[in-house]
């Protein structure tokens, strides 16, 4: 993969740095990195960042090099998987699989799966998760091929042109239908894992729209303006009605299993065609059994 950009005759670019600052939003870490690898190409040949560009000019940046990956272990994990291009994966998660290797999942995370991957197709490079999800939570998770697409995603959550939609199912019926929750979000005192509403907590901002109401239960579409960790989970227990089988910051459930919560929709911009970039994972069966359960 390269990025490519033909000097106009309009140019008002001094050097080949301006260009890729200006055109490609390259980072500085970044940058200094292609330097070191002699990935900066002027019209065909290494240069020098700071080497004059003309009308006419073609500056380039090869992402082709090889990384080295061996701190994940490659495993073969079924993935289902959505999109694929030279720059992203989309997969869309099943439950009981974790994102990261851990001690408890050492070789039996999505990040192993995606190892044994790259090592089938040839591809060189490290494991590069742009978004999260709990373990127990379903949906769409998008993997980076290289650092550059990586950071372009990432730059887009925090400028929240990256939208992330979720579907859970909450106990009891909310009053308002639609309204948003502005609760910061703190890890909670003497715990690793689980996180709770404090005033000295990081802001967390969850919208969230009721699709359905049900006997005791609501179907709720959630979007994240901000992605604290368990953010909707600690969000709708805070507020008395806890995602559905949720037993960190509820109760379990005969429903299900886990707790409802599903990764169903993903909107940002490629950040090599600039095109709107949508995607969308199905309703996983034990979700879908639920509301058709539930009386």
């Amino acid at each position: 993969m390269k990025l490519s950009y033909l000097v106009p005759m309009t140019n008002r670019y001094q050097n080949v740095k301006e260009v890729l600052k200006a055109q490609f939003q390259v980072s500085d870490r970044l940058l200094l990195k292609l330097k070191k690898l002699q990935k900066i190409y002027l019209n065909g040949c290494p240069v020098y960042v700071h080497h004059a560009v003309l009308p006419g000019d073609l500056v380039e940046c090869h992402l082709d090099d090889e990384e080295d990956n061996s701190n994940i272990v490659p495993t073969q994990i079924p993935l289902d998987i959505l999109f694929e291009d030279d720059s992203y994966l989309v997969i869309n998660k099943q439950a009981g699989i974790p994102i990261h290797p851990s001690m408890e999942h050492y070789e039996d995370s999505l990040s192993n799966g995606v190892r044994f991957y790259f090592d089938e197709i040839g591809l060189k490079k490290k494991i590069r998760p742009v978004n999260r999800l709990d373990k127990d939570t379903t949906g769409l998770v998008v993997f980076a091929k290289n650092e550059y697409i990586q950071e372009r995603l990432i730059d887009q959550m925090q400028k929240k042109e990256f939208t992330k939609k979720y579907l859970a199912i909450v106990e009891g019926n909310l009053s308002q239908k639609k309204g948003s929750i502005c609760l910061p979000i703190a890890r909670k005192e003497n715990s690793i894992i689980e996180r709770s509403i404090s005033e000295n907590g990081s802001l967390a901002i969850t919208h969230y729209t009721v699709l359905q109401s049900i006997k005791n239960f609501d179907l709720v579409e959630c979007i994240l303006e901000t992605g604290k960790t368990h953010q909707i989970r600690v969000h709708f227990s805070a507020i008395g009605h806890p995602l559905l089988s949720d037993t960190l910051y509820g109760k379990p459930s005969s429903f299900i299993s886990r707790q409802a919560l599903h990764s169903y929709q993903m909107h940002f911009i490629h950040p090599i065609t600039k095109q709107k970039a949508s995607y969308e994972a199905p309703i996983p069966d034990d979700f879908m059994q639920v509301l058709k359960t539930i009386p």
